[in-house]
């Protein structure tokens, strides 16, 4: 016998457990490689890019905004979307997280002068000086009427300090599972890596409107701000505060890079409307109104086609970002599950059948060589 003849080990190692190897290859994707969020915060349809709207009613109007959300502040049922979980650039409107995280944590009436720093702020400012002290309560005014970037800074050093600040804006945006934003300033000037969505500003608005003392400072048309002798008066930029019917805030946004972006909030017939707007390139203000009209006139009458999801119980919100991600989305676990019995059950058979068939081959070749020798060792 000679060892020409013997079948290649390699071929024959892949002839048997070809078929074997075909079974364990994972059907799906996803059990390959990291678990990608199949379905994001809000329910499946608010994962597309483009218009999300409820069938059986007219169209939302049209807007020049890259992305919007239309949502009932009540129920939180998202009635039209367009890339809801697109990440944009939030400008000021980043500040109504700022508000809605320092609020609780500061006294309003305590007094505070502000830092040359904090004075120094670059883009729009309610003018505050070194030489003037200030409540807390006017600084609020400031940040969320007049857009105050040196009250955003003000207000951080007044909770400790700037990191400080950071580190708790984005502890509150976990917590209410506003898991597309990034807060990297408290005024919202651009900075690397910031970010938000207009699902996530929806979110923000809507938690901002139960708190009595954030509905009081975006619904303020006017105010006195204190000055180095006296006071002068601040208006709120929300142009929609004058001449929008049951318009309550909530506040509006712009830089060059991120162009325009625009959280409103109106409240008629006992309902209140949420519409946030990201990355509009002009004046926003006639479409936002017409987009509430239609929030007004849909709600209660379609099948919404998503929500505003509640916050979540401390314990899960102080866990890292990750897990906060997983654990707000439910249909990941039984997924994952099946995934694991389909791994450790269906496949296991097939996996101790390769096993016993590679032993079985490995004492086949054995043999087969020892018979080779030994007839070679004959012939000499």
């Amino acid at each position: 016998m000679r060892t020409k003849h013997l079948v290649p080990v390699a071929a024959l190692l892949t002839a048997v457990l070809a078929p074997v190897l075909t079974t364990v290859t994972p059907a799906h994707p996803a059990t390959a490689g990291p678990v990608s969020t199949e379905i994001p915060i809000g329910g499946e349809l608010l994962a597309k890019r483009g218009v999300v709207a409820p069938a059986g009613v007219k169209a939302p109007p049209k807007t020049g905004a890259r992305a919007y959300v239309i949502a009932d502040a009540e129920t939180g049922q998202v009635l039209a979307a367009k890339d809801p979980h697109g990440h944009y650039r939030p400008a000021s409107t980043l500040k109504a997280l700022t508000a809605l995280t320092l609020i609780p944590k500061l006294d309003k009436d305590r007094k505070i002068r502000p830092s040359r720093n904090a004075a120094n702020q670059e883009g729009s400012a309610v003018g505050i000086s070194v030489k003037t002290t200030y409540r807390v309560e006017d600084l609020f005014r400031g940040l969320m009427l007049t857009s105050g970037n040196d009250a955003a800074m003000a207000l951080a050093e007044a909770n400790g300090s700037l990191d400080k600040t950071m580190k708790d804006m984005n502890a509150q945006a976990r917590k209410l599972q506003a898991l597309d934003t990034v807060a990297k300033t408290p005024s919202g000037l651009d900075k690397p890596g910031q970010r938000s969505s207009a699902y996530d500003l929806a979110l923000i608005a809507r938690a901002g409107l139960a708190n009595r003392d954030f509905s009081r400072y975006v619904s303020t048309k006017s105010a006195k701000f204190p000055a180095p002798k006296g006071y002068y008066q601040i208006g709120n930029h929300n142009k929609l505060l004058f001449r929008y019917k049951g318009m309550i805030g909530v506040k509006n946004g712009w830089t060059t890079k991120a162009q325009g972006s625009f959280i409103g909030a109106a409240r008629r017939g006992g309902h209140t409307i949420i519409v946030a707007i990201m990355r509009h390139e002009g004046f926003f203000w006639d479409e936002v109104a017409e987009l509430l009209d239609w929030g007004f006139a849909t709600r209660g009458k379609v099948t919404p086609v998503g929500r505003l999801v509640d916050p979540l119980p401390e314990a899960v919100a102080t866990r890292p970002v990750g897990e906060v991600q997983r654990s707000a989305q439910p249909s990941a676990a039984p997924k994952a599950a099946a995934q694991d019995k389909g791994l450790t059950g269906g496949l296991l058979a097939p996996l101790v059948i390769g096993a016993a068939l590679l032993g079985g081959l490995a004492w086949l070749v054995y043999g087969m060589r020892r018979r080779a020798a030994t007839a070679r060792g004959r012939s000499r």
